[in-house]
């Protein structure tokens, strides 16, 4: 594969220090040398060593191979406000999104699976005296439950609250932490998950 320049107005006219910025911004975050995003992306290091340093414009596929490798498409990577139009849909029957499906436990990813990791929802299904238990998270993490059918016990850490229909909790998830349905039906609930 050879790895090729255009201009920057085929990559939508940010700049080649616009996507340098943003390309080095998402590396150090999830901690990827240039060897290991030249691996994943199929792009050159040499090649991404330029972009990083604002010497090169990628054209349009190399720009996508990279945005990929992060997980993004090409309007996430650049970050541009032209790119906020699409509507993104996660269906109901998709098995893709499904995190954990047995018989005490159901739970279904409702963010996209592509996105940038700082915010994740999901729908959680368990069944009477089921419990879904979690080690402690990444430090910052919290974890916020709605509870819309059944009655659940939510501990993390010491610390322990009942939930009725309706409720929320909002709670450390970088401590040991466990969500217990106590009721005699299926507990359905609304769980977001936020990283600092």
């Amino acid at each position: 594969m050879n790895d090729t320049t255009v201009a920057a107005s085929t990559t939508g006219d940010i700049g080649s220090q616009g996507l340098a910025s943003r390309v080095v911004e998402l590396r150090k975050k999830r901690g990827l040398t240039l060897e290991q995003l030249a691996a994943a992306s199929g792009v050159s290091r040499s090649m991404l060593s330029q972009i990083e340093r604002g010497r090169a414009n990628p054209t349009l596929a190399v720009t996508l191979r990279i945005a990929q490798a992060f997980g993004l498409n090409i309007g996430e990577l650049v970050d541009q406000p032209w790119t906020a139009s699409r509507i993104e849909v996660v269906r109901s029957d998709d098995a893709s999104q499904l995190f954990r499906d047995d018989r005490d436990c159901r739970i279904r990813t409702l963010s996209p699976l592509h996105l940038e990791k700082s915010v994740e929802f999901y729908e959680v299904r368990l069944a009477p005296n089921a419990r879904l238990h979690s080690a402690a998270h990444f430090e910052g993490t919290r974890e916020l439950l709605t509870v819309t059918q059944g009655r659940a016990v939510v501990v993390a850490g010491d610390n322990r609250c009942e939930l009725g229909l309706g409720d929320s909790a909002h709670y450390h998830a970088d401590l040991e932490h466990t969500i217990e349905n106590v009721g005699d039906t299926e507990l359905v609930g609304f769980l977001v998950v936020t990283y600092q």
